[in-house]
């Protein structure tokens, strides 16, 4: 790789490209100490006010490194490449604004491999990181610290609500969710009053399962213009990963923290009365309806789950809906000292708390959707990350069903007639984003229903979106979406036919196929393949209490009909075109 020229922003900036190696003796910071602290800042850790303060006091110089190899071990969405390197970039900047050196590192190299080779340049330099949450990037930095002993200082990864610790027994014995978040419920507070859930009810499910009416109003999201700094890694994205999946235009997410509360003030304010009724809802026009659009900001440390959940239950008391709860005063927000310098910014979040200064208006905000939006993150995003700690790494190997098929090549082209698989791979092309039903319920319910390898799955979902890094990918795939770990962390396969689309979606009113048919030229494939997957696995599911009822369904149907669906099915499925580059890659290191 060639040398450039990068003049910094600012005066505390050295950005290093190419074959430059860090080397203190030329950084122009003190000589005077015997040890030189150098504090690595992983990719997805951009909040120094997470870690310790006397790990990132202004005494120690703060290194960033963007990997040209670790964003070509996939091919990962563009749009995920450009939110990453212009989030970081902006951070290095604006911690060097606020006194820090920093040390804006791009290369080649993989970030080990230019770690490794700081560290042997320069033998007196001290190396201080947190722990990264996913299992490489930590392995890779344990490793250094075998190497080269002292000279190497990990800390525990700070950017959770739970220790992963206590929990990993219960995880593997089966442990669900629901009561890991009733426990989390507990432990913060959250919509608790006198020890009791809020309401009388831990979760509101039965009212958070409406289809979209019609004429509902749903806001637009407007984005963020990009600025200098995003655009020249808009060209270097588009430059260097020319094949890889999804595109760069129009690109308008939030780069910094300012605009990442600005998402989070807009959802508050917009969106989160009418989250819970329409969480499941799925539209072909509106690929985001009232979700937060926050797991991206939340996955890179941008925002953090306490000060996320804290605004929004906040929002939810002021509007005259709640009322007092457990929730202790002295609970620290997770906010950042280094604050973004985004343009366009919704000044309505109070920067000293970063929350939001806004209500929903006069008719307040459901409990029922605080509650099913509190429960996403403190419920399965922090339950993610613990079942990843207690599994990891043999489950990477998970196969349950021993699927061996391909990942078809509409994943990639979104070339189908089946409407609710072309929006919902669409969606992911262009904005990196599908939401959590879709994800289940369309695009991991046909990987299942085809017989296709979870880990090609696993894989394309890594890649394809813009908030997927491996500890959350995995847990949800392998564990949830496909059944491949055998119901360690689900308690039956979620596989359904093309009814609980139609019910819960518009998709199928200009489909092609016709979802009333469950037979036939024109019927929905997801129909056959259901009844295709409950017969192949049979031998499975009556060992599951909660699928006994679609067993004795099957049983009833004709020898006929039972024999159009096998004849259907494996004829659809043998018509499915595999991705040309796809390849099962159970045993390639993450890096993200």
């Amino acid at each position: 790789m060639g040398k450039k020229s990068h003049p910094p922003e600012h005066k505390n900036v050295q950005v290093l490209t190419g074959d430059d190696v860090f080397s203190w003796h030329k950084s122009g910071l003190s000589e005077d100490k015997n040890s030189h602290d150098l504090v690595y800042i992983h990719p997805d850790q951009l909040n120094l006010d997470v870690f310790p303060e006397k790990l990132v006091d202004r005494a120690s110089a703060l290194l960033f490194v963007e990997s040209g190899a670790d964003a070509s071990r996939l091919p990962f969405h563009k749009k995920k490449l450009v939110l990453e390197w212009s989030a970081q970039r902006h951070f290095a900047r604006k911690a060097a604004g606020s006194g820090w050196r920093v040390f804006e590192v791009r290369t080649g190299l993989s970030a080990p491999e230019y770690l490794r080779k700081m560290l042997e340049g320069n033998g007196r330099v001290t190396l201080h990181a947190m722990e990264p949450v996913s299992f490489d990037p930590r392995s890779d930095l344990e490793k250094l610290q075998k190497d080269y002993g002292d000279r190497v200082s990990l800390i525990v990864n700070r950017f959770f609500l739970a220790d992963p610790e206590p929990w990993g027994e219960k995880v593997r014995s089966g442990y669900r969710m629901e009561y890991f978040y009733r426990e989390m419920r507990r432990q913060t507070g959250y919509l608790m009053k006198n020890g009791k859930p809020e309401g009388g009810e831990w979760n509101y499910d039965d009212k958070n399962r409406k289809p979209l009416p019609k004429k509902e109003d749903v806001p637009a999201h407007s984005g963020f213009t990009p600025d200098e700094i995003t655009r020249e890694v808009i060209r270097e994205v588009d430059r260097r990963f020319p094949d890889h999946f999804g595109e760069t235009e129009r690109f308008a997410m939030g780069v910094t923290r300012e605009q990442a509360l600005s998402v989070l003030d807009d959802f508050i304010t917009h969106r989160l009365a009418r989250f819970g009724p329409y969480q499941d809802a799925m539209a072909h026009d509106e690929p985001f309806l009232f979700h937060s659009l926050l797991s991206p900001y939340m996955n890179i440390g941008l925002l953090t789950a306490r000060e996320v959940c804290e605004a929004v239950l906040d929002a939810y008391h002021a509007s005259g809906t709640g009322r007092s709860t457990d929730r202790g005063t002295d609970r620290g927000t997770g906010r950042s000292t280094v604050q973004g310098t985004g343009q366009g910014t919704d000044r309505s979040i109070d920067r000293g708390t970063g929350r939001s200064t806004r209500t929903n208006g006069d008719n307040g905000i459901p409990l029922a959707s605080v509650e099913g939006f509190i429960r996403q993150i403190i419920g399965w995003r922090e339950y993610m990350r613990v079942y990843y700690e207690a599994m990891m790494p043999e489950v990477r190997a998970a196969n349950f069903f021993s699927y061996d098929k391909p990942l078809p090549d509409l994943y990639w082209s979104a070339e189908t007639g089946m409407r609710c698989m072309r929006a919902s791979v669409e969606s992911v092309r262009q904005h990196g984003y599908a939401h959590h039903i879709q994800r289940l319920m369309v695009l991991s319910n046909f990987s299942n229903l085809t017989a296709t390898n979870p880990t090609e799955l696993f894989e394309w979902f890594w890649y394809a979106f813009v908030d997927a890094h491996e500890w959350v990918v995995l847990p949800n795939v392998l564990g949830m979406s496909t059944f491949a770990d055998g119901g360690v962390l689900a308690s039956k396969p979620y596989v359904a036919g093309g009814n609980y689309i139609r019910k819960m979606s518009d998709y199928c009113g200009g489909c092609r196929y016709r979802v009333q048919d469950r037979t036939g030229k024109d019927a929905c494939p997801f129909n056959y393949l259901y009844w295709a997957f409950v017969d192949r696995e049979r031998e499975h599911l009556k060992k599951n209490h909660r699928m006994g009822f679609m067993l004795k369904t099957w049983d009833k149907k004709s020898d006929d009909e039972k024999k159009e669906i096998r004849r259907l099915s494996t004829t659809f499925i043998n018509s499915l075109e595999p991705y040309k580059g796809t390849q099962t890659k159970s045993t390639r290191k993450g890096t993200r």
